[in-house]
């Protein structure tokens, strides 16, 4: 099976060379700055999500998506993800269709429900309708993708009657993917829409999504859509060793992962659940060969056709170190990982 490989970021804040946290201008020059490496040492897509927190320096994603279509040449452009809740499917339509413009045809989105919900109130959305907009806007997203005159009514934005959207895409359809964290109706809503599959897998065994994976192709059989390539993205880093990868990537990420689970009742990360984590569960974070090991045994094990590593996920990580994780991952990890899957490597493991 073809695989293909993805690098996500909400464009953290990194530490700059004088040791200090920067800008959230300047981490979105990095941002771009990182993606032109990605394109430069064959990674074949570069997700950006949305956030609306100060940890995170993304509240655009296609905005900077642009910014980098105009400075390289093959690297596809997506979201990970646009928050469609609390956005407007036409103006979303249309913002990606001229990303896929500016860069001849290589944008894609992946459509989320938000599992922040900043941008609910930031927007003028109330939680309560959390369901019905998802529903409605996504039911909308679905008509836009035929680039044809729409009529829509719905409860959540006004009824459009024969609109036509411009710009058009390249293709005459934009690759659509919908970001799921674990609900079965969310999957079977992919499958129904004839959509792709994105697993957000942050935390515990990857094998646990199996069932995800089964599902979604069960239901496309039923819905009679076609049963499309799934995709996984978790969050890793990548530096010249083990110990290196660990002693960077720990003290950001338990940072940014203690600020949030107190707003959600989680308790602090210790050492020892970060470390069992990166040994079993589903944090990617090593040398080329410990991260590439540990990628390809996901990618059989759930059977899905693209792995995204969220590869900015330690925060304030120093940002020469997450540059040269860019390029550990496009030249070493991911020419292993193929080797390992198309040699038959793992199954032969005693």
């Amino acid at each position: 099976m073809s695989i293909e490989f993805g690098i996500d970021s909400f464009g953290d804040l990194p530490r700059g060379a004088d040791g200090n946290v920067v800008s959230h201008a300047q981490a979105i020059r990095y941002v771009v700055d990182e993606a032109v490496l990605a394109d430069q040492v064959g990674i074949d897509v570069v997700a950006l999500g949305e956030h609306h927190r100060p940890e995170y320096s993304i509240s655009s994603p296609e905005t900077v998506l642009a910014g980098i279509a105009t400075k390289t040449s093959r690297i596809r452009l997506a979201s990970g993800v646009t928050v469609l809740s609390s956005d407007d499917p036409v103006r979303v339509f249309q913002r990606f269709a001229t990303v896929d413009a500016l860069s001849n045809g290589r944008a894609e989105v992946i459509l989320g429900r938000g599992s922040f919900t900043e941008s609910f109130p930031l927007f003028g959305y109330d939680l309560k309708d959390y369901e019905i907009l998802f529903e409605e806007k996504i039911d909308l997203f679905h008509k836009l993708l035929d680039e044809t005159p729409v009529s829509w009514k719905g409860t959540t934005r006004a009824a459009l009657d024969q609109a036509d959207v411009f710009p058009k895409t390249q293709s005459g359809r934009l690759t659509t993917w919908v970001g799921v964290g674990g609900s079965p109706q969310s999957v079977v809503r992919t499958a129904r829409y004839g959509f792709r599959l994105m697993l957000a897998i942050i935390g515990g065994q990857p094998a646990r999504f199996a069932p995800y994976v089964d599902l979604y192709r069960r239901a496309t059989e039923q819905f009679g859509t076609a049963a499309l390539p799934v995709g996984m993205h978790s969050p890793g880093f990548v530096a010249d060793t083990d110990e290196e990868a660990r002693e960077l990537f720990y003290p950001g990420y338990r940072e940014i992962r203690d600020r949030i689970g107190a707003l959600r009742g989680w308790p602090p990360l210790r050492r020892a659940e970060f470390d069992a984590d990166v040994a079993t569960g589903s944090l990617y974070v090593g040398s080329p060969e410990t991260v590439a090991r540990k990628m390809a045994d996901a990618i059989q094990a759930l059977d899905v056709g693209r792995f995204d590593l969220i590869y900015s996920a330690a925060g304030t990580v120093d940002a020469g170190a997450r540059l040269h994780a860019v390029e550990l991952y496009g030249t070493k990890v991911i020419p292993m990982v193929r080797d390992l899957l198309s040699s038959g490597k793992l199954a032969s493991r005693g």
